[in-house]
């Protein structure tokens, strides 16, 4: 996982990305996002609603294997966070892998 923790963080500092659900939501409609990391152990019916649309608009979902409060600390941000729209990688690989 910390491959994984290690390219969000670099994709939230080089990169272009969505955090929250109002956000991600309106990224993956505006068909922005390239890839979505969700917390499994966040909202149930947030991350549900998010996975049913991005596998609608045919985004991957990476599932991010903690909480919505790790996810949060990750992305640099003192709240929780459920969702992150990744719009641009910067100079991460998180689109190039399989997570």
């Amino acid at each position: 996982m910390a491959d994984l923790a290690r390219d969000i963080r670099l994709a939230v500092d080089t990169g272009k990305v969505a955090l929250g659900y109002r956000e991600v939501v309106k990224s993956i409609s505006g068909s922005e996002a390239k890839a979505v990391v969700v917390a499994s152990k966040g909202k149930k019916s947030m991350i549900d609603d998010i996975t049913h649309m991005c596998n609608v608009a045919g985004i991957k979902v990476i599932k991010f294997d903690e909480g919505s409060m790790e996810l949060g600390i990750i992305c640099g941000k003192p709240y929780s966070v459920n969702a992150i729209a990744i719009i641009d990688q910067g100079n991460s690989n998180i689109l190039n892998e399989n997570y």
